[in-house]
């Protein structure tokens, strides 16, 4: 399963959980609109000189198939997943284990159910990988205080 397809799939199953759902996503609540999350997400990752190699709308794609899929089930008012990479930390968890490899690019995810607007990503394993997450919480963290 590609990194997107585990992002997708983190995102579906959420539940609206403060902290974490089914120990896959690491959530926090946004305490303002969809709009204002994404830009704060954005501006967070850009102001740790990082670069968004892409932005997946994700609650967009979900909506358009939903018939295609035979579902009326509206998932979300909206989500997006932002991917990017930092060189320094990725050399570092790489470095540690070239496996590492396979959480590369990194992703934080904004998605609004109900007016409910969360900000998340996944959890990463203990051990290298924890600087990751702790970049990621930074970045979460800011946009949260923006």
């Amino acid at each position: 399963m590609t990194q997107f397809l585990k992002v997708c799939a983190i995102i579906a199953t959420m539940d609206g959980a403060p902290a974490m759902a089914n120990d896959a996503a690491i959530m926090f609540d946004y305490d303002g609109t969809f709009d204002d999350a994404t830009f704060a997400i954005e501006d967070a990752i850009i102001s740790k000189g990082l670069v968004i190699d892409y932005r997946s709308h994700t609650g967009e794609m979900l909506e358009r198939t939903r018939a295609d899929v035979g579902s009326d089930v509206v998932i979300f008012d909206a989500a997006d997943v932002f991917l990017f990479c930092s060189a320094t930390v990725s050399r570092q968890v790489m470095e540690a284990d070239p496996m590492n490899v396979v959480h590369c690019p990194y992703s934080i995810f904004v998605a609004d159910q109900a007016g409910k607007v969360t900000i998340g990503f996944r959890d990463y394993p203990d051990g290298p990988m924890q600087v990751v997450e702790d970049l990621l919480t930074e970045i979460v963290e800011e946009a949260i205080s923006f």
